[in-house]
């Protein structure tokens, strides 16, 4: 099955390959490169969760599980390429860092705990580190909101609110501009 031909890891392994060798480095037939490299570290455990949910689609018979949908979207959005790293304030000796792409991940997270919202692309910019040792940050959500929410403004103040409060207490960043654009209505089930 061919995964996305052409596409290289930063450590310059192609995907197609990771892919390839999924079963092989699960059954403890690693080469050396592929014990250490973060890179494809990271590929392989986005394509086992691609795989697996995948895998409970085709097996299921009668109706998916209702946690489906969003276990493929996270799959699909915990996509290979983990961006630039963001530091995180630690009160302990050295460096902690954290990908932009695992931060637009928490941040999508908290966007969808709103009623009639769902957060579909989410970007990250560092642009500074603040007094505390943050990193500031530029964030742009991109939102579908269901059409039962469409016409007020509040559920738009409660994304932004639970995006600032995940980002500030759950991933220690401070955001300095948070843009949310809506670019989808859907119907949803009452």
């Amino acid at each position: 099955m061919a995964v996305n031909q052409g596409y290289e890891l930063p450590c310059d392994r192609d995907l197609e390959q990771v892919w390839e060798r999924l079963d092989a480095v699960g059954e403890g037939l690693a080469d050396e490169h592929e014990l250490t490299c973060p890179h494809c570290r990271t590929a392989r455990e986005s394509l086992l969760a691609l795989r697996e949910a995948t895998q409970e689609l085709v097996a299921e018979t009668v109706q998916p599980p209702p946690d489906l949908l969003g276990r493929i979207m996270s799959a699909v959005r915990a996509e290979v390429r983990r961006g630039q790293m963001v530091g995180l304030p630690t009160s302990e000796p050295g460096v902690v860092e954290v990908s932009e792409q695992a931060v637009a991940v928490v941040l999508r997270y908290a966007a969808d705990s709103v009623a009639g919202i769902r957060a579909r692309r989410c970007s990250v910019r560092t642009v500074g580190v603040g007094e505390a040792g943050e990193s500031l940050v530029e964030v742009e959500l991109t939102l579908a909101v269901s059409i039962h929410h469409a016409t007020g403004g509040e559920a738009l103040d409660r994304v932004r609110d639970r995006v600032s409060a995940a980002a500030a207490g759950r991933v220690g960043l401070r955001l300095v501009k948070l843009d949310l654009v809506v670019d989808d209505i859907y119907e949803a089930e009452v």
